[in-house]
């Protein structure tokens, strides 16, 4: 019986993600959040940022529209091909998660310590694909919180700004 109990909730969990079935309608924290990707992939900061409230928050800490723009700023600079391919979405009510693949071309240099790249780090002109989850809080129509796990150790390896991994 317990079996079928966790079966069951794993099918649950795969449809809410995608799965076989025919997709749903967007809501509306699904359809915020689809917005701010794409006006991400499209290389247009002012957009994406206007996604989020005034008062957001960025990993716990308050940085607001402005604060999370100028880090949109220079992640495009630092990778002006930044691309966000969302994989699977979920919808939770507030919540919005992402699992995405996130590729970009090291050709500038960042000035914030992001993703975990150095700064200052100068252009490798090399090319990453990694994959990110990201937790999106909406409210009135706004992401007010973000917060991610990414594969920031395998972006550096791929641009070759940290030893390869010693196992392969």
């Amino acid at each position: 019986m317990k079996l079928v109990t966790v079966a069951a909730l794993i099918l649950a969990s795969v449809s809410t993600f995608g799965g076989d079935q025919a997709p749903a309608a967007d809501s509306p924290n699904v359809a915020v959040v689809k917005r701010y990707y794409a006006a991400i992939n499209r290389g247009d900061a002012k957009a994406a940022a206007a996604e989020y409230a005034d008062d957001a928050k960025n990993f716990g800490r308050a940085v607001g529209r402005q604060g999370l723009e100028v880090r949109i700023v220079d992640i495009l600079k630092t990778f002006p091909d930044w691309h966000m391919e969302i994989l699977e979405i979920a919808d939770a009510g507030d919540v919005v998660v992402v699992r995405c693949k996130v590729s970009g071309t090291h050709r500038g240099v960042g000035t914030m310590p992001m993703n975990n790249m150095p700064v200052g780090a100068q252009p490798t002109g090399k090319r990453f694909e990694v994959t990110h989850m990201h937790w999106h809080k909406l409210r009135d129509g706004a992401i007010v919180e973000h917060y991610a796990n990414r594969d920031d150790l395998g972006m550096l390896r791929q641009l070759g700004l940290v030893p390869p991994d010693p196992q392969k």
